[in-house]
């Protein structure tokens, strides 16, 4: 009697670990070997060799590459020019079921120039150094995160995943000259009305701990330039309301205004992208002359420009009367213009934010599919700088901001910029399991597998 016994129990041992194993093959793909990886570095590295710098990008090399990587995993594609010159290159993998709204992953392909000679590798040459980190303009910002949507979506296809959404993939121009002939035409085109978008993704940035960071909004930018106008005088002469007296009183209040914003970062009372930021981009004055300026003649006209920004949480309202009581008052000969003025407000009057909390199922769900990649996520946070996603909030959509990006430097716009292959590929397999919960989510009330067997 206890061989039959010890023999049920064996066969039952191994009809379970069967099992465990045809699950864990269904919920996975299979890891990358070591070509497999190399492959996967010598395709980022490519797209990283490729000089998109701003001001003069060589976008028609990019939109190459790119169809190149689309054709070569079957993705749809196409090259639309909103205006002359700077393609956006739209892909999309069909879901099984088109009655569903669609899901976009956004990247933009330009960077910022480089001062070549303050880097220790080329900044287009995406040289690896002993430790495995790449170094190349893009490598943060963000040629990475367009390359892991492609390796992503590459591996999902080879195990067999069909998507019931459809994924939509832009590269887009221009962003790192404020986007408004790239992603903000997108959004506003009937080709983008055609695509139902539901939720987008788009840029993050890196995180020097553990966790990755996830924003869902961005402070909002005004570029102020205010001018200041007096009498001139001699370079030796004591007198009120010259040009630059009433410019300097006009710096010193916004001064003590950026100093009391930096002061709440400092005391960890707030994060940056909770406060408003004024820096001075620039200073003009003075009498030209042939040899520099003319020291003994006071100018009657100066001028100084502030790149200011506000997060959504902000009173705008309250901000534009400081702007006219204090740092540019009348009473002193004072005017001020914007040369851009973002609003805080998206289409229907409602705060230029995402939600989440758990009125909005694609918070949750990327915190799920993070996790599920063994992935660690911070507190939500407002994106300090601007990028591609407050077009796409501006129409009421779910616009969240991640680059996977741990342990890593925030080294964007800056010299040696570089991002470490093992945590490039990490963000690979984080970009799978996104893309996977995504595209298989069905809102409650409609036929679909639960969450727990994404």
């Amino acid at each position: 009697m206890e061989k039959p016994c010890n023999f049920n129990l064996h066969f039952l041992l191994l009809h379970l670990l069967f099992l465990s194993l045809l699950v864990g093959l269904t919920n996975s793909t299979t890891a990358p070997n070591q070509d497999e990886q190399s492959n996967i570095i010598s395709r980022f590295q490519e797209y990283l060799q490729i000089n998109t710098a701003q001001p003069s990008p060589d976008y028609q090399k990019s939109t190459h590459f790119i169809l190149s990587q689309a054709n070569s995993i079957s993705l749809e594609s196409q090259v639309i020019e909103f205006v002359k010159g700077k393609p956006v290159v739209l892909l999309k993998w069909p879901g099984s079921d088109p009655s569903l709204p669609s899901v976009l992953l956004n990247s933009h392909t330009d960077v910022v120039p480089s001062e070549y000679s303050k880097w220790v590798h080329p900044p287009l040459g995406a040289h690896i150094d002993g430790e495995g980190n790449i170094f190349a303009r893009g490598s943060q910002d963000m040629k990475c995160v367009g390359m892991q949507y492609l390796e992503a979506i590459r591996r999902l296809k080879s195990s067999g995943f069909q998507p019931k959404r459809s994924l939509y993939l832009s590269f887009v121009p221009d962003e790192e000259i404020g986007g408004h002939d790239g992603a903000e035409k997108l959004a506003y085109s009937d080709v983008f009305k055609d695509m139902n978008v539901d939720v987008v993704l788009d840029e993050g940035l890196a995180s020097p701990g553990e966790n990755y960071r996830l924003f869902y909004g961005e402070r909002t930018p005004w570029w102020l330039v205010i001018k200041a106008t007096g009498a001139p005088g001699h370079g030796a002469k004591l007198y009120d309301n010259s040009a630059m007296e009433n410019l300097f009183k006009s710096i010193e209040s916004i001064r003590r205004f950026r100093a009391s914003q930096f002061d709440l970062v400092k005391a960890g009372l707030k994060a940056e992208g909770e406060v408003i930021s004024v820096n001075m981009a620039f200073l003009k004055a003075g009498t030209p002359s042939p040899t520099g300026f003319v020291m003994n003649l006071q100018p009657s006209e100066t001028e100084a420009g502030f790149d200011i920004r506000i997060p959504p949480t902000a009173n705008a309202e309250s901000l534009e009367k400081r702007i006219v009581e204090e740092w540019a008052p009348a009473a002193r000969n004072m005017t001020f213009e914007f040369k851009q003025r973002g609003t805080l407000h998206d289409n229907l009057g409602r705060p230029l934010q995402t939600a989440i909390d758990k009125s909005n199922p694609w918070w949750t769900l990327l915190e799920e599919a993070i996790k599920k990649a063994n992935g660690k996520i911070g507190k939500p946070e407002i994106f300090p700088a601007s990028t591609d996603a407050r077009y796409f909030r501006q129409l009421g959509l779910p616009a969240i901001g991640f680059s996977p990006m741990a342990n890593t430097p925030i080294l964007l716009h800056d010299h040696n910029e570089f991002l470490n292959q093992a945590e490039y590929l990490r963000g690979i397999d984080v970009y799978e399991s996104i893309i996977k919960a995504y595209t298989s989510y069905i809102p409650p009330g409609r036929d679909a597998v639960s969450r727990d067997e994404l």
